[in-house]
């Protein structure tokens, strides 16, 4: 479902890019092409900052948001997800947060108030909190990674972490082509 926000911004989502009936997009949300937005994923861009502004939520071009993810933002800030990104079945990212180019988040993670550069890798049931993460940085999965954690102590990310990220965001692009084909035959 597209919907206004009560400001009146509307999501703006390039036609090649598939939404699932059941996913919500609201507000000031920005879908570049190529995307997959699967079911019941929530992406909502409708809290102002105190002079009534809103950042908007861009998803970038090629990128998949799957099922139940939800993306939000407190007081009008910003949310970035970059090209060719994969956010896994029921990740959070609450901004303010920027996620760069060919990042994998796994499933059930958490990202707030953070920047997570190009090339990471969070696996599943992480948290991931005030803090940025340089590129190629991994996160295990069930780790909480804070302003004071020592990011020295975890390993960059592994060739075969970074080639299923690409697998995954390869096959999500996929269903975009084969979604929109059949997205009115019922």
């Amino acid at each position: 479902m597209i919907r206004k926000n009560p400001r009146g911004d509307l999501p703006q989502v390039h036609h090649s890019a598939f939404v699932d009936p059941t996913a919500i997009l609201c507000g000031k949300v920005v879908v570049e092409e190529n995307v997959f937005i699967g079911p019941y994923a929530v992406i909502r861009a409708d809290e102002v900052d105190d002079e009534g502004n809103l950042a908007p939520i861009v998803i970038g071009a090629h990128s998949n948001i799957q099922d139940g993810v939800v993306i939000h933002a407190k007081s009008g800030s910003p949310v970035t997800i970059g090209q060719r990104t994969s956010i896994a079945h029921r990740a959070i990212v609450h901004g303010p947060c920027r996620v760069g180019n060919g990042v994998f988040i796994g499933f059930n993670s958490v990202l707030f108030n953070c920047t997570v550069e190009d090339g990471c890798v969070v696996r599943y049931n992480a948290v991931v909190d005030g803090c940025h993460l340089p590129p190629k940085f991994h996160v295990p999965s069930t780790e909480r990674i804070g302003a004071t954690t020592d990011l020295a102590s975890f390993p960059r990310t592994s060739a075969d972490a970074s080639e299923f990220s690409e697998d995954v965001a390869r096959i999500n692009n996929s269903l975009v082509l084969g979604y929109k084909t059949i997205q009115n035959e019922l």
